[in-house]
């Protein structure tokens, strides 16, 4: 039974009925390219070898995703030695692993579907704020480059730019924009909308970041409360009694079905005018699977 009861307004004929409550759903939200790939991965993988496919740590941010994965007979590991079997299909995160984890799972004999990109050990200093950025002392201001991590807000990322341009002008930077296209265009999104309401669900999980910038850039664009869940059951229904705008947005690893959940949810408590705010179109992006997987796929 729930704590919360949300107040009923009077019809004319005595009953009662849901207040209404306008809903600006932010578009695009939810599943990336790469997200597709990387849950099409494991999918083709068990396809193609048959169960159990191991995969190294989440293969993305959102637990409905994995447990549907876990259903179709991947298993989920923390590190390879809990994998009891040699010669056994095995699948990196998404987010990348160091050099030691692809050179045991060669020793292993596993069959390893990875992503690429790999430095050296004390190359890479982390900065996470222009004040970090400010006190920051490179060895040698003549050899420095910058990358950004591809799920971070948009605007603290320029803030931190600015300052490591303006103490290190000879600074290079990456050859196109590496926050992710999908970062990019879910965040303006919200831009749009989190003016225009009383109220943001965010739709993603806790240790995602990408889902946890939306709510923030929410907060920082104006909206008075906003909030991330994973599932309907997660809504505190006493933080929405006087709201009547709400934006709905979804990380990228969150599956539509979580939407349409919160959706229902809300559908049972309000009567809902649902309105799409509309920004950029990616309907044309893909990325393919990996060279072994796409073989198998497309035979």
């Amino acid at each position: 039974m729930e704590p919360h009861v949300v107040p009923m307004i009077a019809e004319n004929n005595g009953k009662t009925a849901k207040p209404p409550l306008t809903v600006l759903l932010c578009s695009p939200r939810g599943f990336c390219a790469g997200v597709v790939r990387a849950i099409d991965s494991v999918e083709q993988a068990l396809k193609r070898y048959g169960a159990p496919v191991y995969v190294r740590h989440e293969i993305v941010h959102n637990r409905y995703v994995v447990e549907s994965l876990k259903a179709k007979g991947a298993v989920f590991v923390e590190e390879l030695d809990e994998i009891p079997e040699t010669n056994a299909p095995v699948i990196f995160s998404a987010h990348g692993v160091p050099k030691s984890i692809p050179e045991e799972a060669k020793r292993r004999n596993f069959f390893a579907l990875d992503t690429l990109g790999q430095l050296p050990d004390a190359a890479i200093k982390l900065v996470q704020t222009a004040e970090e950025a400010e006190a920051f002392q490179p060895r040698d201001e003549s050899q420095l480059a910058y990358v950004t991590q591809t799920t971070l807000s948009l605007d603290d990322t320029a803030e931190i730019v600015t300052v490591l341009k303006r103490r290190f002008p000879a600074i290079v930077g990456p050859h196109k924009e590496d926050i992710c296209y999908a970062t990019t265009n879910r965040q303006e999104a919200v831009k749009r909308v989190a003016p225009r309401v009383d109220a943001l669900v965010v739709v993603g999980a806790p240790n995602s970041s990408n889902s946890r910038r939306l709510q923030e850039v929410a907060e920082r664009e104006g909206c008075p409360y906003s909030v991330l869940v994973q599932r309907a059951a997660d809504i505190d229904w006493s933080r929405f009694q006087n709201v009547k705008t709400l934006g709905v947005t979804a990380g990228a690893s969150a599956p539509e079905v979580l939407v349409e959940e919160i959706l229902d949810a809300f559908a049972e408590r309000y009567t809902l005018k649902v309105e799409t705010v509309s920004g950029a179109d990616e309907s044309g992006m893909f990325f393919p699977l990996p060279r072994h997987l796409r073989e198998r796929a497309t035979a």
